[in-house]
């Protein structure tokens, strides 16, 4: 596998992708550092440092932005969030349908719906944020905001607004111009990047006796054990056996189902979801706002029934969205597969379906598994929330499409792939 990483560099599209994408993400690091204007930074961060909760939350997805109030502070949730939108409508409004059906031309349409949606959402959470910053006392600094009006809402709605246009727009361009999904790699960068804090604290916690060296160790050892059933789980495959009339006979072809088709998008779209009230909410002072934090705050009953709730039918709704049996059985009909003992047509797709059906449900609580159980960590032992289980999916999820992405375009060219090795059978 280090050898193919070694061969990768050798192909000149693939050197230019990886180029690319190290690049903007660069551009995107960059852009983190860089603070809104008007906002007393130093006292944010004391704000921050008693902040807890879904807050935290936001920060490893924006790889602290939000806590330096950053261009970036809003992060990529806003696109995600109006993606899920768009893509629920697309169930129940036939237009959207009938457009998601018209291939590329359909699927460019939806995506522009998607980013005027993003627009819209950003300014609403924005002018939300801002008029809540108006209100926070930091303790022992005083306001956060420097001159508060409608002046800074204006200024931070435009600001926010526009930071997060250009992260969607990074996003896209790593996706057509660099390697991987633009947007996952984004946060991928965003909390991979809040790693090193996240064992800075642990090492504080060891030196202070806040932790001993036993506990730090069992929760290391905790981290490599979820990590390697992420990836068992992810390589998972539930194989069907498929058969064609004009193959050579003794040759066994297979139809692979992953146990966990929608891979890390489940528990991304969960945890925009909860973030939104949560976020909003926590620059309100009122008493139905307060509620909001108080029950879906991490640890909380109603926060991981919720939590749950939706990482499952995310699962199974992304699952029904992105893989259709009555496609695949129909492709198999017209070049002569079919399963043995299943009647081409109709009995394929609902045998298909079936089964996709059966080992979704396996694969749904294991993603709500991985990612409520360290949340109850957090709540109990008082574990840095970067430690997060959706965290941990997302950096290995991300890791092995992208490591995937990579291993396609090198045995495109005749490369061995990553996990056979990495010598070279074509040309350089």
């Amino acid at each position: 596998m280090l050898e193919g990483f070694a061969n990768a560099p050798r192909v000149p599209e693939l050197r230019r992708r990886l180029l690319f994408t190290a690049v903007a993400l660069a551009v995107y690091r960059l852009g983190v550092a860089i603070p809104t204007p008007g906002i007393d930074t130093a006292a944010l961060k004391s704000y921050f440092d008693q902040a807890r909760g879904l807050l935290g939350l936001v920060g490893v997805f924006t790889g602290g932005a939000l806590e330096r109030f950053s261009i970036f502070s809003l992060g990529i949730m806003p696109y995600i969030s109006a993606s899920i939108i768009l893509q629920l409508l697309t169930v129940v409004i036939p237009y959207l349908e009938k457009l998601s059906k018209e291939g590329e031309l359909g699927r460019r349409k939806i995506t522009q719906y998607t980013r005027y949606g993003t627009v819209l959402l950003s300014m609403v959470q924005s002018l939300f944020i801002a008029r809540g910053l108006e209100t926070i006392q930091a303790p022992g600094a005083g306001g956060v905001v420097f001159e508060p009006g409608w002046h800074f809402r204006i200024m931070t709605m435009i600001t926010l607004t526009t930071g997060t246009a250009f992260i969607m727009w990074l996003g896209e361009q790593i996706t057509e111009r660099g390697i991987g999904n633009g947007i996952s790699l984004i946060i991928f960068a965003g909390i991979v990047a809040g790693m090193p804090g996240a064992a800075g604290t642990v090492a504080n916690f060891v030196r202070h006796g806040e932790w001993s060296i036993f506990r730090a160790v069992a929760m290391a050892l905790l981290m490599v054990v979820v990590v390697a059933a992420i990836i068992y789980m992810e390589r998972a495959q539930r194989r069907i056996q498929v058969a064609y009339a004009k193959r050579m006979v003794g040759r066994r072809m297979y139809l692979p189902l992953k146990i966990n088709t929608s891979g890390v998008i489940p528990p991304i779209f969960a945890s925009s979801i909860l973030l939104f009230p949560s976020t909003v909410t926590g620059f309100i002072d009122h008493p139905a706002a307060r509620w909001v934090q108080d029950h879906l705050a991490p640890g909380s009953w109603l926060y991981m029934l919720v939590y749950v709730g939706l990482i499952i039918f995310f699962c199974y709704f992304y699952t029904a969205v992105t893989f259709n049996p009555a496609d695949v059985a129909d492709n198999m009909k017209k070049f002569g597969g079919y399963i043995p003992g299943i009647r081409p047509g109709q009995r394929t797709a609902e045998y298909i379906d079936r089964i996709l059906t059966r080992i979704t449900l396996p694969g749904a609580l294991y993603v709500a598994a991985v990612c409520v159980l360290p949340t109850i960590l957090i709540s109990r032992y008082n574990v840095p929330f970067y430690f997060g289980g959706t965290a941990l999916l997302i950096v290995v999820g991300v890791a092995l499409d992208t490591v995937a992405a990579m291993e396609t375009h090198m045995i495109t060219r005749s490369y061995e792939g990553f996990m056979k090795g990495g010598r070279i059978r074509g040309r350089r």
